[in-house]
């Protein structure tokens, strides 16, 4: 569960890498997943969350509020 995105959801895809022989191994695509710490003033705490970097730009744009709003409405504990 490391590698997931507590706000929207973004987790590993899967592919192949492709050597110069044209041989086929498995390989991950990890999201860019950064720990960031924001302050809930309605619980009147700090809360950290695991965001991609996507999701950080959307929490600056929707406000913390409503970004934790919807992680618990995904069902993430917060």
């Amino acid at each position: 569960m490391s590698a997931h995105c507590m706000l929207t959801g973004a987790q590993p895809g899967f592919g192949n890498r492709i050597s110069h022989s044209h041989r086929r191994t498995s390989r991950r695509f990890d999201p860019n997943i950064q720990t960031r710490r924001y302050w809930l003033p309605s619980e009147n705490r700090h809360v950290r969350l695991r965001l991609t970097t996507r999701a950080v730009r959307a929490v600056d744009a929707i406000g913390v509020e409503a970004a934790v709003a919807r992680i618990r409405a995904r069902g993430v504990r917060v």
